[in-house]
């Protein structure tokens, strides 16, 4: 193929270096090896065109932590080594926030200013920071640091949050939560750590941020928040949280871990999938799609071969739940994982974890690597038939890609935009290929499915809600954290659970940025599928974020939609040029320069809503309005009522 590589762009030694010890040293001249012009154009060799490009998000991460940036002289050696066009590959580094195509230092400090880490002073954290150092990407004066503003980072629970990425041959990605100036500002000031290729990723390079991590619960198991209440509360998904060693096989095996697999080999793929039929399972990501019915369409599909795909973006804001399961159970994900792809005929599967989450990223390929060592992973597992294996794959800082489809063309090594639908997964997911796709907590509750049955399953919650499920409790509640009860319990129950609202409620995010916000009066709504969808909300990713009254909730909304503007992949119309319109009429409702009346720019706030949700191609656009809708008619914050 010619590439028509970049003129005069050549690679360093260490971006050569990055790359190879990925891929492997180049086999030919054709990819990047020496050049043997006595064969050259006599001989070709290669692989298939796809299976090599699914490496390409992989490379191009790889010189990004080795360099801290992706030169033209990169992206051409990766582009020779994968047989991608230059232009596809620089489009795929400039789609995800944390690839940078232009020089910048070496060290980057993501200050997280989203919602629930504006809530705990996060602004008053980027405007020091602004004082000090100076505005988002300039260089510090010694030039080799800077800080950006980030969306959400998945520690609502523990904010304000900083992630910092230091890039070199030892690179390392430390999350720092709680912080505070005094951290932020040590963190751009260290020198990157010098740690072993073993070395744990998430380590702190200052005293100052050692202190704030430990106090987190970075450095140590972390016991769910629910603890004091789990006992009433019976903890089932978060049973083992801060109770067991996560990077311990044998920790979890003796505490019920792969007697669930047992028995699903013991009773067979149709039983299996009866069960979670039985379970009446509903997917946890948002959807609330039946699981069973997913699995038994992929397992029915005779095109082969069929594939498994975890989603583990968790991206929303407010949302933190799959991160707690990932870092601190993750056999059980594994092991979910496995009954999956042994009852749907799947040989491979793929954790597709977001960028921001080093930590759980480190846990999952331990545990992958552990399993694999006892046979509970590869060929021949716990000496049956079944082989099955599972493969690491992080994301670049792409909200969208926590879409199912996006996500496959991300893996994939295309740009992580959405897929017109149908085809589903179903029929032809990640290659083309029949795929099961589930989040985190849903297949965290397969093992339960399969240990006890699925009828006594189904027992638990409601008819149309059945099990347990996570909420992600943020905001002015007095004890963040993840809790887990029983589908049923009301929202007034949960916030209770929670140590209740330090101030005086004014409104409650339910399900995340793309859920809406419901007034002290619902309180008492069952948390339940149905029950939520009655007050015409939506659970969601899980989020419950709670607002008093010392927050300014025109800032909130506003950053809602400043977020779902950045995010919007903008491959559609009605999403990039809607969530653009939305938050210019916010902003003029909040400066009080409506265009005509409040009715009128109110009409407006729903036509615009209207063509997001009914035309764009995914849930993003579909879901993109409803926080500005519900802040708008609900909390009414333009119109005299809440501010």
């Amino acid at each position: 193929m010619d590439l028509h590589l970049i003129p005069g762009a050549a690679p360093t030694r260490d971006e050569r270096d990055a790359v190879d010890a990925l891929l492997g040293p180049p086999a030919t001249g054709w990819e990047g090896g020496e050049r043997r012009p006595e064969t050259e154009g006599h001989v070709a060799a290669g692989g298939q065109a796809l299976e090599r490009r699914q490496h390409l998000l992989p490379a191009l991460q790889a010189v990004q932590r080795r360099i801290g940036w992706i030169s033209p002289g990169a992206l051409n050696y990766v582009c020779r080594r994968l047989s991608v066009p230059p232009a596809e590959a620089y489009g795929v580094a400039t789609f995800y926030a944390m690839l940078a195509v232009e020089p910048r230092p070496r060290t980057v400090v993501h200050v997280c200013d989203d919602i629930a880490c504006r809530v705990k002073g996060a602004r008053a954290l980027t405007a020091a920071l602004e004082k000090r150092v100076g505005p988002p990407g300039r260089p510090t004066p010694a030039g080799d640091a800077t800080w950006q503003r980030s969306p959400c980072l998945g520690q609502c629970d523990r904010g304000p949050a900083l992630l910092v990425q230091r890039a070199g041959r030892n690179a390392v990605d430390e999350v720092m939560a709680p912080v505070d100036t005094a951290t932020a500002m040590a963190a751009l000031a260290a020198a990157p750590r010098r740690t072993g290729a073993g070395g744990r990723r998430g380590a702190p390079a200052a005293s100052a941020a050692a202190a704030r991590l430990a106090a987190s619960g970075e450095g140590a198991p972390e016991a769910p928040q629910t603890l004091d209440v789990g006992a009433a509360a019976g903890l089932r998904l978060l049973r083992r949280v801060g109770r067991v060693d996560p990077e311990s096989l044998d920790d979890y095996r003796a505490t019920g871990g792969y007697a669930a697999l047992r028995r699903a080999i013991d009773i067979g793929q149709e039983e299996v999938l009866r069960e979670v039929g039985d379970s009446k399972l509903l997917g946890r990501g948002g959807a609330a799609f039946p699981t069973g019915r997913k699995w038994v369409a992929v397992a029915r599909n005779p095109v082969r071969p069929h594939f498994l795909v975890c989603n583990a973006d968790e991206s929303e804001p407010g949302t933190f739940k799959d991160r707690l399961l990932l870092e601190r159970d993750p056999f059980a994900i594994i092991e979910g994982m496995t009954i999956a792809a042994f009852a749907t005929g799947c040989g491979r599967g793929w954790v597709y974890v977001r960028g921001e989450y080093p930590l759980a990223a480190a846990r999952l390929e331990g545990a992958i690597g552990k399993a694999q060592a006892r046979g509970l992973l590869g060929h021949r597992i716990m000496g049956s038939s079944f082989g099955f294996d599972i493969e690491v794959r992080r994301g670049a800082g792409a909200y969208i890609c926590g879409e199912e489809t996006a996500l496959f063309n991300s893996i994939e090594g295309f740009r992580g935009e959405p897929r017109n639908k149908p085809p589903f997964p179903v029929q032809a997911g990640l290659f083309g290929k029949p795929t099961v796709i589930n989040n985190v907590e849903t297949l965290a509750n397969v093992p339960l499915v399969i240990a006890d049955g699925g009828p006594a399953f189904a027992v638990s919650g409601t008819d149309g809600s059945s099990g347990t499920k996570l909420f992600c409790l943020s905001g002015s509640v007095v004890r963040p954290g993840t809790y887990e009860v029983p589908f049923g319990a009301t929202l007034r129950q949960l916030l209770d659970l929670a140590g209740g609202v330090r101030g005086r409620l004014r409104a409650v995010l339910l399900g995340g940025a793309a859920g809406g916000f419901v007034t002290p009066d619902q309180l008492d709504t069952p948390l339940t599928f149905e029950g939520v969808r009655a007050i015409g909300a939506s659970l969601g990713s899980g989020v419950v974020m709670a607002f008093d009254d010392s927050v300014d909730m025109r800032d909130i909304v506003l950053r809602i939609a400043a977020f779902f503007r950045d995010e919007s992949c903008g491959q559609c119309v009605p999403c990039r040029v809607g969530t653009e319109r939305q938050e210019e009429l916010l902003a003029r409702l909040a400066a009080g320069r409506p265009n005509g009346s409040l009715q009128s720019e109110a009409a407006l706030l729903d036509d615009i809503a209207a063509a997001m949700r009914d035309a764009s191609i995914c849930g993003l656009g579909q879901t993109a309005w409803i926080a500005a809708t519900s802040a708008v008619k609900n909390l009414r914050l333009f119109d005299g009522g809440v501010k």
